[in-house]
């Protein structure tokens, strides 16, 4: 922790964090010392999610991160954004206000492509492939990370590409835009339809889940002497229209429905442990109001899986491609995205969209496979270009500008863990 203030590294969402003073949550006091996740920031305010609490809100003083390497870790992504945002070349605006499917309160997301100086990429400290701002509104890939995400045909990649707001800052912007086309390919049918179909089946699992956790929190809070085992079994003797007939390995489904039960709790700041015990534990000493958890399936996932069948399955089919929707599709999306629309029904929609997204695919023109060779050679004029400033000492972010490479230092993360 040399060299770094607890109180003042940033916190970005999802680091974990120890409270150092009580506060008052309606009739209960979260004392002191209680472990939490930072779900939001608004200012010098953060909202953590207290482990068996809920969402509480702190000021930045009152919260430190919890273990070293986090804070190393926040350190480290604070001091990559302050030196290389004055590197980035191409940003877009992404996400719900693109997509012509933003409210009052939806966020304006940001995504580019940052060239790292010269002297970024020749020294035993690598240079970071990925820059974000604290509020996680703005990211920022590097070149090399960028190309190869794009030829995989990655969704939110070639939507930096292709949405209508992109602004090129430098001329490396532009080849970058110039040299879009590259990046399509037919893979758009696996990594943004495909990919979307089986997401929304994993959500519709997770519906099960969620309806079935009060009842095996209670069978743990009236028999806390019950093992993995015994719960997976009940689980498959109680609920046996969660298993179609004559399917095989119940019990062994019923384990993991238990195990995917307690890492989502951890994962949402309810339980401490992500374990059995941890389960057991928080369903030994919960209240009613305790086990009376919520529902985080959130209905912005499901609505953006959804535009992604649809925007592959559009752009497989005519070779061209909009990422804004309108008519009755928006109109369905937004019904979602409100929480009108129950998960079962959108994964139908899915589902019976998946036949034109396969016709599609089987009759599209795109390129079987992105132009590698256009992308190896972008690559190297940027990263010629980077060198070329450099030497020639222009006045620039890449030249006299340029920020001063990570100072090598020993990294003793392994001997604090």
């Amino acid at each position: 922790m040399a060299g770094i203030d607890p109180l003042r590294v940033p916190l970005p969402p999802g680091t974990e964090v120890v409270t150092r003073v009580d506060r008052v949550v309606g009739e209960r006091t979260v004392k002191a010392g209680a472990l939490g996740r930072v779900k939001h920031i608004d200012g010098d305010r953060v909202a953590v999610q207290v482990v068996g609490v809920g969402q509480v809100w702190y000021s930045r003083s009152e919260v430190v991160p919890c273990r070293a390497g986090q804070a190393r870790y926040a350190a480290r992504r604070d001091r990559d954004w302050t030196a290389l945002h004055p590197c980035v070349v191409l940003e877009a605006i992404v996400g719900s206000r693109a997509w012509g499917l933003a409210n009052e309160n939806s966020d304006t997301d940001r995504r580019g492509v940052f060239v790292p100086p010269f002297l970024w990429t020749t020294g035993l400290v690598p240079a970071p492939e990925e820059i974000g701002s604290i509020d996680a509104t703005c990211t920022y890939w590097s070149t090399h990370k960028f190309i190869q995400q794009a030829l995989r045909a990655d969704p939110n990649t070639l939507e930096t590409l292709f949405v209508g707001e992109v602004q090129t800052i430098d001329v490396m912007g532009q080849w970058i835009l110039d040299a879009r086309q590259a990046f399509v390919s037919a893979n758009i049918y696996g990594s943004f339809g495909r990919y979307a179909l089986s997401q929304l089946k994993k959500m519709q699992k997770a519906i099960a889940l969620i309806d079935r956790r009060r009842v095996v929190l209670d069978w743990l809070r009236t028999e806390p002497s019950l093992l993995l085992e015994d719960v997976a079994q009940r689980i498959v003797t109680e609920f046996p229209e969660d298993h179609p007939a004559g399917s095989s390995g119940l019990y062994v489904q019923g384990k993991q429905y238990v195990k995917d039960l307690y890492r989502s709790l951890y994962d949402q700041g309810i339980i401490a442990e992500n374990s059995f015990t941890g389960l057991v534990n928080f369903a030994e000493h919960a209240t009613e109001k305790d086990l009376d958890l919520p529902r985080e399936l959130r209905p912005k996932n499901a609505y953006n899986l959804l535009r992604l069948i649809a925007t592959a399955t559009e752009w497989l089919r005519t070779g061209e491609v909009n990422f804004q929707v309108s008519g009755s599709l928006r109109d369905r999306l937004l019904s979602i995205k409100r929480g009108e629309v129950d998960l079962a029904d959108v994964v139908q929609d899915a589902e019976e969209t998946a036949p034109m997204l396969d016709e599609a695919r089987r009759h599209t023109k795109l390129p079987e496979h992105p132009n590698l060779r256009a992308a190896d050679a972008l690559l190297h004029r940027i990263s010629q270009e980077a060198a070329r400033r450099w030497v020639s000492g222009e006045v620039s972010a890449f030249g006299l500008h340029a920020p001063p490479p990570p100072m090598l230092e020993w990294d003793d993360a392994k001997e604090d863990a």
